[in-house]
């Protein structure tokens, strides 16, 4: 393993065979297992249950059970926020186990996870802060029929399959949950596969939090399970991050049972770099902007577009950067690159650097696999590389950097906006306000001026095949909400708050 040997910290949990159902730990039906492998090492250290439909049964039940006569979607809007909060809290308390569980899972580094408790506090803390819009009365005169007037209510869409990938397993789940619970939705959480015990730590927190018994419930395992999750007959909504592949099923089947469905997907992003770019403050950004988490993030920019006059300038400038990142053990606090998540990820991206060297890529760095145990493929820079090339159409989700010349204005927007995804983008520009003009004119969710970040006060969310619908923002509320009109002759009494009380939508 690059970076030397290392004594692996203790976690809370190894291996498991319970799921939480009904505000407890119970024994999962299913004896499969599903194992969780360090990627570091290739070393089995946990395990948890594959669960078949007797478990779902279960946690869909628990939840609906929870929603049609718990007292959680009842309460005040303000209520809840309150044990939002609560949660938030209790995630920082043990921001390190947390860390340290996310490591070994995935292979992301300690200075990636190490914040994964506070950003997901972050979460949890900005949707408490959005319970007013539930509470306040929303009257609307009728303009076709003077007199009358409607009431409209937001209730709380009902039981949600809450599905998560495993590059963010924590971040990706927190922020599906934290707007289902602020509208009073029950739901079942299934994380990935292979990252199935770090997202114990948030029904924990939930749990601790005084959220009532099956508010939220856990079920992991595979494709089987997550399938019979999205078809269960009780389940209403369901949220999914991961594959296009995969969101197309998942699409497909909600668009056949007619359930809501909210889809975060792939992406092929674009860093726009503009002839007058400042290249310190790229590299300076680099990473965080175009590789982050082993370039196994989906909104990252690993598409670099570049003027002409200023190509071998700048890939002398990227390849430096990249080659001097420390590339090995994930809790060495200086590594930057760690392994990939899985065996099928390290064999893909290999792969596509196959590929690339066949269609007539160049390597400026990196672009072979590591020695060693682990998962590890070196951070790599292509150049020479065309739009018509594979590794510039795929998402490789792989620390792989691809840069593409461009002569105009004009063709560098062609080219970002040239590909069937639209999730995520950048444009370097030491104007800001030129680089305003084109962020406006590329086709994409999200588009960052001299740096990416998020907003969990503003919606994220894809185009084309990064997805459908929004995350974050009151919007990324609004998509766990039924909305229904109550018809009335104006001037009767209002009643403030709108906790739901019905039987189900």
């Amino acid at each position: 393993m690059p970076g030397g040997v290392r004594r692996r910290p203790a976690v809370a949990w190894t291996h498991v065979d319970d799921v939480f159902v009904d505000g407890g730990w119970h024994a999962a039906a299913s004896m499969a297992r599903v194992e969780v492998t360090d990627p570091a090492t290739v070393e089995v250290w946990g395990s948890a249950p594959d669960c078949g439909p007797d478990d779902v049964e279960a946690a869909v039940r628990s939840a609906d059970r929870a929603f049609r006569a718990g007292p959680w979607p009842r309460l005040a809007a303000s209520h809840r926020a309150e044990c939002l909060s609560r949660m938030a809290g209790l995630l920082e308390q043990r921001a390190d186990e947390l860390a340290w569980t996310i490591s070994l899972e995935n292979g992301s580094p300690l200075a990636e996870t190490r914040g994964a408790a506070a950003n997901a506090a972050s979460i949890l803390r900005y949707f408490a802060t959005l319970a007013s819009l539930l509470e306040a009365e929303d009257v609307r005169p009728n303009p076709g029929h003077p007199g009358l007037e409607s009431v409209v209510r937001r209730e709380p869409v009902g039981v949600c399959a809450l599905i998560a990938p495993w590059n963010f397993p924590i971040n990706l789940v927190v922020t599906k949950l934290a707007p289902a619970l602020l509208a009073g939705c029950c739901v079942v959480v299934k994380p990935a596969e292979s990252t199935p015990l770090s997202v114990r730590f948030v029904v924990a927190a939930a749990a601790a939090a005084g959220i009532p018994p099956g508010v939220v419930n856990l079920v992991t395992g595979g494709a089987g399970t997550g399938e019979a999750l999205v078809r269960h007959p009780l389940t209403a909504k369901v949220a999914f991050t991961g594959s296009t592949a995969v969101g197309r099923r998942i699409g497909a089947a909600c668009g056949e049972l007619l359930k809501p469905v909210t889809l975060e997907l792939g992406g092929k992003s674009a860093a726009l770099v503009l002839p007058d770019a400042d290249l310190d403050h790229l590299a300076s950004v680099l990473v965080r902007s175009c590789l982050r988490n082993n370039g196994q993030t989906c909104y990252t920019a690993a598409r670099m577009l570049v003027p002409a006059a200023r190509h071998d300038e700048i890939a002398d400038r990227v390849s430096a950067v990249v080659a001097a990142a420390p590339v090995g053990d994930p809790f060495h606090n200086a590594t930057v690159f760690g392994p990939l998540a899985t065996r099928a990820q390290y064999e893909r991206v290999l792969g596509h650097l196959a590929d690339a060297r066949a269609e007539g890529a160049v390597v400026a760095t990196g672009g072979r696999a590591l020695d060693g145990p682990g998962w590890f493929v070196q951070p790599t820079v292509l150049t020479e590389v065309t739009p018509s090339m594979r590794v510039a159409r795929e998402e490789v989700f792989g620390p792989v950097l691809t840069l593409l010349r461009y002569r105009t204005i004009d063709e560098a927007v062609e080219l970002a906006n040239g590909t069937d995804f639209g999730l995520g983008g950048v444009v370097f520009s030491a104007d800001p306000d030129a680089a305003v003009e084109v962020a406006d004119r590329m086709d994409t969710g999200s588009v960052g001026i001299n740096v990416f970040a998020s907003n969990h006060a503003a919606p994220f969310g894809g185009r084309h095949d990064s997805g459908l619908g929004t995350e974050y923002g009151p919007e990324g509320l609004a998509a766990y909400l039924s909305l229904k009109s109550i018809h009335r002759r104006a001037g009767r009494p209002s009643r403030a708050g709108s906790a739901y009380s019905g039987n189900g939508p």
